[in-house]
């Protein structure tokens, strides 16, 4: 078990099930699945959502943009909502985040729901996703006293930076998953502090590598993988700032 914080810093999580393209899908899949969520979820709305496809050929990296029409089903207090597309479900949770144990029945009820009414045997995409926002009251800190993952200058380079962004990505299961780690300051809320995100983007690399008695399994262990790096992340003086719970 990871560590728990009185004060984490997790704006939102979501877990994201995509389905293969030949798997079956019509306009009324999002409506059956609502009934079977609508206890937990009670609220739909409808949202426009645009999409960004990059492609690799001869011409060089081709974007395309999709738009695409969600139904969104909400829990009463606005901070959880399922997202449902084209072979697509999403499982949202907002700050204030209910630990792990709060959200991981809400993700188990979703796929559930979601395997009894489309028959489908893999998944072409299954990723959990974390975004922390930590802000701190001061404007002039040293990022190596709260963060083990940060940017680096060296010697010869000025060491005040105005923004920054840093990532990577790391590779698990022999490179059958990735997350991408990222770090990059933002606009604080309060004058006078210092702010940063920093986003853990745990996805499945091989399509269809998982089949579908699997995934909440893969789940779980994705879940295990970003908090060891969330923790490899961060330094002692953060825990103390998120109010470490013995």
């Amino acid at each position: 078990m990871g560590k728990k914080y009185a004060e984490p810093p997790v704006i939102e999580a979501v877990c994201e099930f995509k389905l293969p393209a030949d798997s079956e899908w019509d306009l009324t899949i999002p409506g059956l699945i609502y009934e079977r969520v609508s206890a937990e979820f009670p609220h739909k709305e409808q949202h426009l959502v645009q999409e960004v496809n990059m492609k690799q050929s001869s011409e060089g990296t081709q974007h395309q943009i999709h738009t695409s029409e969600r139904a969104v089903f909400l829990s009463d207090d606005r901070k959880a909502f399922l997202q449902m597309g084209p072979h697509l479900l999403a499982v949202n949770c907002l700050k204030p985040y209910p630990s792990w144990v709060g959200f991981k029945p809400r993700i188990e009820n979703a796929f559930r729901a979601l395997t009894n009414t489309v028959r489908f045997e893999t998944l072409q995409r299954i990723g959990l996703r974390y975004i922390n926002r930590i802000e701190i009251p001061s404007q002039s800190l040293d990022l190596d006293e709260y963060f083990e993952f940060r940017p680096f200058l060296g010697e010869n380079l000025p060491q005040d930076m105005a923004n920054f962004i840093v990532g990577c990505m790391l590779p698990f299961n022999e490179r059958r998953d990735c997350c991408k780690v990222q770090l990059t300051n933002v606009v604080p809320e309060e004058p006078g502090d210092t702010a940063f995100l920093l986003d853990l983007d745990y996805f499945l690399v091989r399509p269809q590598a998982i089949p579908v008695n699997g995934a909440l399994e893969w789940v779980e262990q994705a879940h295990e993988q970003v908090e060891t790096l969330f923790e490899g992340c961060i330094s002692a003086r953060l825990r103390e700032r998120f109010e470490e719970v013995k």
